[in-house]
């Protein structure tokens, strides 16, 4: 399995939206259902700093993902583009596969 996991700092005044995009019925989650070998997200929020979230994507493998990011890229884009408007700082944190 691979797994991705991003740190965000959402715009406090958008958790609400911050959290529907990417909860688990969000848009990221619709748009990777798509791909052949996503296994699902979960979305944490932190209990000391409401607006810092971390999200964990799971795939299959590493070239499902891959394969996913090269054949929907223009799509891609256009969906982190809106959802950067909801956001302050966004950080990829690790992208590891189980040994």
């Amino acid at each position: 399995m691979y797994r991705i996991v991003w740190e965000f700092e959402a715009d406090p005044r958008l958790n609400a939206e911050f959290e529907r995009e990417y909860g688990g019925h969000g848009a990221w989650e619709a748009f990777f259902r798509r791909a052949a070998g996503y296994l699902g997200s979960e979305l944490f929020r932190s209990a000391a700093a409401p607006s810092r979230y971390l999200t964990v994507d799971r795939w299959a493998s590493r070239a499902a993902y891959e394969a996913f990011r090269a054949g929907f890229a223009e799509e891609y884009a256009a969906l982190d583009a809106h959802c950067a408007t909801l956001t302050r700082s966004e950080r990829l944190v690790a992208a590891a596969e189980e040994p």
